[in-house]
């Protein structure tokens, strides 16, 4: 199971000497996955656990905290999706103003050999770090050689349509393309968390729904999504399919944005249960329709596409 460090001192000496990889790691994409095999293979090398230093909250939300939510992916679910592939630990750095303030070499000092003691770091060619984003990845390579740790260089990835990116893939997304998105990431878009108690407008429709907060996320196209679902723990552990609604719900009234999801065939309590919901399939754009009438009988239309969507990818 992978280990979650806040901190990158006064840790114990067996999570101590990593080959890691570095980087935000939004969306744990296609990119970051080679980035990931080369500290993978380091990590062989050196018979090493495998780590990976990361940001908290994401550079970009403390120089622009006023910008719109961005993150494909929260903290726990990166770490989540960086365990499945075999990360052994995850360094979790708060990046806050002291720490924006550390130079390049202060970085490499208090952080890589000081805290971490790393045996080996892996980053991508586009990697800058430090005050001004003064440091890269040849500053990192020079200071390895210095200090007796390996460094990998890792070039970027794409393909004819340009370099997978945490950018692209929201772009992808922003447009209700999943499919796209899934290309680039290697897996679908998902959103992890606890099933919240709603208005249990749902129920009284005959489509009782799990709720997702969407709080701090980048928010897909608003509509109506074929959707793979997974309950990740309880007596109703197991995977299903269903369709999802995605936005602000106007035919009830304004609310803020959140994902509610049918989950077919199924009859089970999992309220403040943890679900992981993937985006499969947009099927339509999100609509205010004049009776409750109409939306049933558009839901009705959606879950049949819903299924026919599904049942088309296997």
């Amino acid at each position: 199971m992978i280990k979650r460090h806040q901190s990158y001192s006064d840790l114990n000496v067996d999570d101590r000497g990593c080959a890691i990889a570095i980087g935000n790691f939004d969306g744990v994409h296609l990119g970051h996955q080679s980035v990931l095999a080369l500290a993978r293979a380091a990590s062989a090398e050196h018979d090493a656990p495998l780590g990976v230093l990361t940001f908290e909250p994401h550079p970009r939300a403390y120089f622009a905290p006023d910008a719109p939510p961005f993150r494909l992916m929260n903290a726990t679910a990166k770490a989540h999706r960086l365990g499945l592939l075999g990360v052994d630990h995850v360094y979790e750095v708060q990046f806050d103003k002291a720490f924006a303030s550390l130079s390049a070499e202060e970085f490499i000092q208090r952080v890589l050999i000081d805290g971490l003691d790393v045996r080996h770091v892996v980053v991508g060619a586009d990697f800058c770090f430090g005050k001004g984003r003064s440091g890269s990845p040849k500053t990192l390579r020079d200071a390895g050689k210095s200090h007796g740790f390996g460094v990998t260089i890792a070039p970027l990835v794409s393909d004819a349509t340009g370099d997978f990116s945490s950018t692209a893939i929201r772009n992808a997304l922003s447009d209700g393309r999943p499919e796209e998105a899934a290309r680039m990431l290697g897996h679908w878009h998902r959103f992890e968390g606890v099933v919240e108690s709603g208005e249990k407008q749902g129920r009284a429709l005959g489509f009782p729904t799990a709720n997702l907060s969407l709080d701090g996320l980048h928010l897909p196209k608003f509509g109506v999504y074929a959707v793979q679902i997974d309950v990740e723990d309880g007596a109703h552990k197991g995977s299903y399919r269903g369709a999802a609604s995605l936005g602000v719900k106007p035919t009830m009234g304004e609310f803020a944005p959140n994902l509610e999801t049918y989950i077919f065939d199924f009859d089970g309590d999992i309220y403040d249960q943890p679900i992981s919901v993937a985006l499969v399939a947009f099927l339509r754009p999100e609509l205010k329709f004049d009776t409750l009438d109409a939306l049933i009988a558009q839901m009705t239309i959606d879950c049949e596409a819903a299924r026919a969507a599904l049942q088309a990818i296997g």
